[in-house]
């Protein structure tokens, strides 16, 4: 990404002014970021599985590159981690299923750096994330709907900061084209809901780096940390089935501007490419 939707005000000369509720687009730093992720899934009992994500990542930044003469952080990134559970297989008599499912996000495999000055490989903290999901199948396709809370705690690693909790809706589908290729979407909108916190202490060292007195807080949360992010964001994938048990995964998504409330807002606008290889056992 090299762009942010962004609800910070400035003037001519590029001074912060504070923030307001239009959202604009500018450039930003140009930033990349490159993984190699595993995610897998196994289904402990009928109705119990257990899930995890452990990420591989490289980052670029043209900030990091400017003023530490380094590309960025690289390591393995934040460790979802959780449990799916099946409710039942038919929700009020229309064949759609319905589960829960919760997962933590566990920030122990990397360092944290500086929040002002260094480029980390995740926010440093922990989110617990609970979620309650639809899905029903109809011929060659089916359609799902998810939605969930995503509380997030405190990082104390160097000056107190809590990023906002995020409330989320999540529309997926997909529909088997041919023996070998099926098609997949999703749109993704989060949200935050504007509970973000920073100390006095951090307020105070963002001075140093050009952070105004008469802004207080709310730059440094909408616009330098990035700690009530919100987000819309639509992908679509391409399925091949190489056999009954391997599959490969192309997939394209991108942030969207969208319209209130579901728009993007103090978060960048980024474009996502993946390519996925696939096992089931």
């Amino acid at each position: 990404t090299g762009k942010k939707f962004t609800t910070v005000q400035a003037d001519y000369d590029n001074i912060v002014k504070g923030t307001g509720d239009d959202i604009r687009v500018i450039r930003t730093a140009g930033f990349v970021s490159e993984s190699i992720s595993y995610y897998g899934e196994y289904g402990i009992t009928d109705t119990l599985t257990v899930f995890t994500s452990i990420p591989w990542k490289w980052t670029k930044s043209d900030d990091t590159r400017r003023y530490a003469n380094s590309d960025g952080a690289n390591g393995v990134g934040d460790i979802d981690l959780g449990l799916r559970y099946n409710l039942t297989q038919n929700v009020l008599g229309t064949g759609a299923l319905m589960s829960i499912q919760g997962a933590v996000k566990i920030p122990e495999a990397y360092e944290y750096g500086h929040p002002l000055k260094e480029l980390s490989l995740g926010d440093g903290q922990y989110d617990a994330k609970l979620e309650l999901l639809f899905g029903k199948g109809f011929g060659k396709g089916y359609a799902g709907l998810t939605a969930g809370y995503k509380y997030r705690f405190e990082n104390n690693e160097y000056y107190s900061f809590k990023p906002s909790d995020q409330v989320s809706v999540k529309i997926w589908g997909g529909y088997a084209l041919l023996s070998w290729l099926s098609i997949r979407g999703l749109v993704d909108w989060t949200k935050s809901v504007g509970n973000a916190e920073v100390s006095d202490e951090l307020i105070i060292e963002n001075y140093r780096y050009g952070g105004l007195s008469k802004s207080k807080d709310n730059v440094l949360i909408r616009d330098t940390l990035g700690l009530e992010p919100s987000y819309l964001n639509a992908s679509m994938f391409l399925v091949f089935n190489i056999t009954q048990k391997i599959q490969t995964v192309l997939s394209y998504g991108t942030d969207l501007k969208g319209i209130p409330p579901f728009e993007s807002r103090d978060s960048a606008k980024g474009e996502t490419f993946s390519v996925a290889w696939v096992y089931k056992y």
